[in-house]
């Protein structure tokens, strides 16, 4: 039977825009008929896998996203002396492997390319053999790729490879669009800057002007990892899949999107935290929030809309969870974030 773990937090950010459009402003959807703020999961994940939480623990099995894989094998080549017609060349024809190359910069992919560890040290041990040699690579030099590579971010979010799709890895962690439980209207912040070095006896005005959307709310966040998967994805490293299962928990619970930080200084920690685990059909709890929060504690609310949530799907469908457990940093009750990261990981 496979064993999903799932995470819904409830995590309450200040004025921010954490997470923007293409015209600048915060990222909205529209649910239950009113607008929410919104936090995609590509820029949660994003924050996830950067932090210092996924690099102290799993720093060597990290992967690295980039379309410029042919540019720094370039780069090893020139150094080595190889003639810059050559060296892009065979770089190219590395960086092809992992995508289609760009035509007006074959060193570049189209696409952004998960490379694992491993992959990243078979392509430079490739370019040093092919500087010391000071040839081209052979066809079968240029097998580069692994199947299932132990790289942690690859195992719980996946790759596509659409050149290679035998390369492909299916993610092990399903990870939703953050949205608040309560209704929100964006707001425009004008700002003016002063030139330091105008001393206002022509022009008294600002040296820059400017506005920036924000907004404010509780946001409701839900994860799944299908950690049957995760160990498969893993090359069968239990011990390592509970790394991952740990690092994502914490970064989860603790690291907020980087968006307008500097602006803003929005960092938040997760307020209430509800764990589970079981072999159960998982189900998101956003249901409860369809109708949007409302009143002048909107944390207590939010908790106890979930709450009732999930003891109504219990109700009706039989025990959704074999366990659970809840971190209540709004009343200080509950499990600690530790307790829940020995339960999830245990």
């Amino acid at each position: 039977m496979t064993s999903f773990i799932q995470l819904h937090l409830l995590t309450a950010y200040p004025p921010s825009n954490l997470n923007r459009d293409d015209l600048g402003r915060p990222k909205t959807a529209i649910v239950g008929g009113t607008e929410r703020l919104r936090i995609s999961s590509q820029s949660l994940k994003r924050a996830w896998r950067t932090s210092e939480h996924f690099e102290n623990a799993l720093g060597d099995f990290k992967g690295t996203r980039t379309k410029r894989l042919g540019t720094e094998v370039y780069g090893k080549l020139i150094s080595a002396d190889i003639r810059e017609k050559d060296a892009e060349k065979w770089a190219s024809a590395i960086a092809a492997v992992f995508g289609k190359v760009k035509k007006e910069n074959p060193l570049e992919t189209e696409q952004l390319t998960h490379v694992s560890p491993e992959e990243w040290q078979a392509v430079m041990a490739l370019a040093k053999t092919l500087a010391a040699e000071n040839r081209e690579p052979e066809k079968e030099e240029l097998d580069l790729l692994r199947e299932k590579p132990k790289a942690v971010d690859i195992a719980l979010f996946g790759r596509m490879l659409a050149a290679s799709p035998a390369f492909n890895v299916e993610a092990a962690a399903q990870v939703a669009h953050a949205i608040t439980v309560n209704q929100v209207e964006i707001e425009d912040d004008f700002f003016t800057a002063v030139d330091d070095l105008n001393t206002h006896e022509e022009d008294a005005g600002a040296g820059h002007m400017g506005d920036a959307g924000f907004s404010a709310g509780v946001f409701y966040q839900y994860l799944c990892i299908d950690r049957d998967r995760l160990v498969e994805n893993l090359q069968g490293d239990g011990d390592l899949a509970n790394r991952a299962i740990t690092s994502l928990t914490e970064a989860a619970a603790r690291v907020a999107p980087t968006g307008k930080q500097n602006s803003f200084a929005s960092r938040a920690y997760t307020s209430y935290l509800l764990a589970e685990k079981g072999g159960q059909q998982p189900r998101s709890l956003s249901v409860a929030f369809l109708k949007p929060v409302r009143g002048d504690d909107l944390m207590t609310r939010a908790i106890d809309a979930l709450k009732t949530q999930c003891d109504n799907f219990d109700r009706m469908y039989g025990d959704c969870a074999d366990e659970r457990r809840t971190m209540n940093a709004h009343t200080g009750k509950g499990d600690t974030l530790k307790d829940i990261i020995d339960f999830v990981a245990g």
